[in-house]
């Protein structure tokens, strides 16, 4: 049953007034507001998509609680990747006590993308908060801008061989021209450790107007990753709402679709959910419960088969 799940493997959602987005500016417009799940909920049901991994999106513990409040509400949110000081592994361990009662929370990420130093995630303070993930089984969602970052990942591979690495959007490559080259080669270096992943998601041009790319621009890239990955070590998300810049999230899974149809039916079907699930560990019941609820929601046959307990249809706005 869960090879046929279809999971969205980045998601987020946001609220300015229950927690602080510093770099949530007005320059960012439409996104400067509260987006919560029920705006993309038809989306979801249009793209056929299951269940939904929600991603931080601040560094703070306020961010967490408003996508487990939400989780809550949903029962397509299979899994939360939250915040945990790296850096202050105390407060990290006591913080990740507390996450630890709820079996929806699997890995942790920081916004590194927007801290000053991009040397930060190699620092001892930060490695000690690293190797506590690792301790508890739990996966660390890697977002890299520059190509610094990028370089990295192998490094934190080989020092932590248990901890499940997964680059977000690749590590931003490139999109529609430039030199690929050491995007090509970094990526290639840090996928050759067994326990780093790889996401397609997120990938829009960073130096102009995000909306302007193709799936031509996006096809060298895939065949790059599943060149170095293969299927079983990728994973695929719509990266919603940033992707409300990039033309919405129907034109974003759409292009993801075009170029996984190219792929065979087995590598689909990994990098459509079976990827996600056994990268994060998603729980099975969590998982039974989001496809009936799903398949609900899309007024499809035998839409409780999977779980007894018949869930009701999708939250939707007013």
């Amino acid at each position: 049953m869960t090879g046929s799940v279809v999971v969205d493997a980045h998601l987020h959602l946001w609220d300015p007034h229950r927690a602080r987005y510093d770099w949530l500016t007005d320059e960012l417009a439409p996104l400067n507001r509260r987006i919560d799940l029920e705006e993309v909920a038809d989306d979801l049901d249009a793209a056929g998509v299951d269940a939904v991994v929600l991603v931080q999106a601040a560094d703070n513990d306020e961010d967490t609680e408003l996508m487990r409040a939400t989780a809550d509400e949903h029962p397509e949110v299979v899994a939360i990747v939250a915040y945990a000081p790296l850096h202050e592994v105390e407060r990290a361990r006591g913080r990740l006590d507390v996450l630890a009662t709820d079996s929806r929370v699997v890995g942790v990420r920081n916004m590194i993308h927007n801290i000053p130093d991009p040397d930060w995630i190699l620092r001892p303070d930060v490695g000690r908060g690293l190797a506590e993930l690792e301790r508890r089984g739990l996966t660390f969602d890697y977002v890299a801008e520059l190509p610094r970052h990028l370089e990295h990942v192998p490094v934190l591979a080989e020092r932590y061989p248990g901890l499940r690495i997964v680059i977000d959007h690749l590590g931003k490559p490139p999109i529609g021209g430039g030199d690929r080259q050491i995007w090509c080669e970094s990526l290639a270096r840090a996928a050759a450790f067994p326990n780093v992943y790889g996401k397609l998601s997120g990938l829009y041009p960073l130096e102009r107007d995000p909306s302007q790319w193709s799936i031509d621009d996006l096809r060298p890239l895939v065949d790059h990753a599943f060149t170095v990955f293969g299927a079983e070590r990728l994973m695929v998300g719509g990266d919603w709402p940033v992707s409300i810049r990039a033309g919405g999230y129907h034109r974003v899974w759409a292009a993801w679709e075009a170029l996984l149809g190219e792929r065979a039916a087995d590598d689909r079907t990994l990098v459509r959910g079976e990827t996600a699930r056994s990268f994060y560990r998603l729980d099975q019941h969590l998982l039974a419960t989001a496809a009936a609820h799903s398949k609900a929601a899309r007024n499809l046959p035998d839409a409780a088969s999977h779980d007894t307990m018949s869930p009701p249809s999708r939250k939707r706005t007013a």
